[in-house]
């Protein structure tokens, strides 16, 4: 637009002024992200001074809330040893991969007026990072449905089957994989940051067409549906156990007992994590949906807001539904508010 009016402005000597003046127009109705670079410039979205305040005072408290919950969990994970269970450190990949999304989220909310300022490195790295995360919270949500799965399904071998060892070594072959893939899959940004930025203040990453099919595929097709398939036959167990339970509920005896609370928790917890897999599918799909009908293979991060800001919020909400389902968190934090884990053996506290 700005070229038009300068190619107009070298017309004839009549016209000078009456074409020197639309310009001037022109640049104090548009905001551009780079005042100084006239032509090459991006333009910034229109917003009111109160609007403008409103959208970083929400984004940044839900970038702050996101963190801090999500470390709280961290933190009452690793240092309690009760808690050092397969499930538990499951939700503790999860509660990472939700914690650097909350901190990727501050560069987001630079975004939000439709303007980069950083470098086209720092774009790439950010984008980079943020495929990362994503893959790692996808591969983390498909070891929870297996974990549970097990769990329900093949109660008798779980200990055997699930161990803390074994969930570790996945959890860390899950991050591992996932930043070899996005790094294989987005080597082309390395290369030349920036190339593909329409004009400055932009900041696009581009992947090709057969890696972005592969990458739908492999990090949401693909996991979404085995997922689903999983809890699908977790949700028919666990209704024939329950009714099972509430039919022989009279004929039981103490021997049996502990054998019925354990079902019961294992029920529970499944329950509970399927309601964590039902808030992630529901705040994801949006997100992938809005790549596939898409018809191009570039992803600007600032072209979908709202769903990349849905799926952030998830990782708020993963640390709100634990809070409301597992007394052990609301313990935990009790103890880390106080500061009582900084006494001696406060590992050792029981809190379940």
């Amino acid at each position: 637009m700005f070229e038009r009016f300068v190619h107009r402005a070298a017309g004839p000597q009549q016209n000078s002024l009456s074409s020197f003046s639309v310009i001037m127009e022109t640049l104090e109705e548009t905001e551009l992200c780079f005042p100084q670079l006239i032509n090459s410039s991006c333009r910034k979205q229109k917003r009111s001074d109160t609007e403008a305040v409103l959208v970083y005072i929400l984004l940044s408290s839900i970038s702050l809330l996101t963190a801090t919950l999500n470390l709280l969990v961290i933190i009452s994970i690793a240092h309690f040893k009760q808690l050092h269970t397969p499930t538990n450190l499951l939700l503790l990949s999860l509660a990472v991969s939700d914690f650097f999304v909350g901190l990727l989220m501050c560069f987001q909310i630079l975004l939000s007026d439709g303007c980069w300022f950083l470098s086209d490195h720092m774009c790439t790295l950010y984008g980079v990072l943020d495929y990362i995360i994503t893959s790692a919270s996808v591969g983390t949500m498909v070891l929870i449905s297996v974990d549970r799965y097990v769990a329900i399904c093949d109660p008798l071998h779980y200990p055997n089957k699930v161990t803390v060892r074994g969930v570790t070594i996945c959890t860390c072959l899950c991050w591992v994989c996932s930043v070899l893939y996005n790094s294989f899959i987005m080597k082309e940004n390395f290369t030349q940051p920036g190339r593909y930025n329409s004009c400055s203040g932009e900041c696009v990453v581009v992947i090709n067409y057969i890696a972005g099919v592969a990458d739908v595929i492999l990090t949401f097709i693909g996991p979404v549906s085995v997922i689903i398939v999983l809890y699908m036959r977790v949700f028919v167990v666990a209704v024939s156990q329950a009714r099972a339970m509430r039919s022989h509920i009279a004929a039981v005896r103490l021997q049996c007992s502990i054998k019925l609370t354990a079902q019961k928790s294992e029920i529970k917890a499944a329950r509970t994590l399927g309601v964590v897999v039902v808030v992630f599918l529901t705040c994801l799909c949006p997100y992938y949906c809005s790549s596939l009908v898409n018809q191009d293979t570039l992803f600007g991060v600032t072209s979908v807001p709202l769903e990349i800001w849905l799926f952030y919020f998830n990782s708020c909400l993963n640390p709100v539904i634990y809070a409301f389902c597992y007394p052990w968190f609301l313990n935990s934090i009790k103890l880390i508010v106080t500061f009582k884990i900084l006494q001696p053996d406060s590992c050792e506290t029981s809190i379940l």
